[in-house]
């Protein structure tokens, strides 16, 4: 499970395109298509390695005008990029 303060950065080797919803990658290495919608997005690239996903969520609490940060949600889809292959971890901070 994704941590609050872990910090992650995205996996090269795959093809990434933006639509009007979110994004659509393809992984070479898994042969897998990938359909990320806008929010996801966004926390694909904010893996960087350098924001915790504390942070990561706070920018997304920001971005989407929300009343509280919404670390539960972010660590969840923090996880499940980490499980398909697109993000891997970098350490805490």
């Amino acid at each position: 499970m994704a941590g609050e303060d872990d910090r992650y950065r995205k996996i090269g080797g795959f093809d990434q395109d933006e639509v009007v919803d979110g994004y659509i990658i393809y992984s070479q290495a898994k042969d897998r298509v990938h359909f990320l919608n806008p929010t996801a997005a966004i926390v694909l690239e904010l893996c960087t390695g350098v924001l915790t996903a504390l942070e990561i969520a706070e920018v997304v609490q920001r971005t989407f005008s929300l009343p509280q940060t919404p670390i539960g949600p972010v660590r969840d889809c923090l996880a499940t990029l980490l499980s398909e292959g697109l993000i891997e971890t970098c350490g805490t901070s």
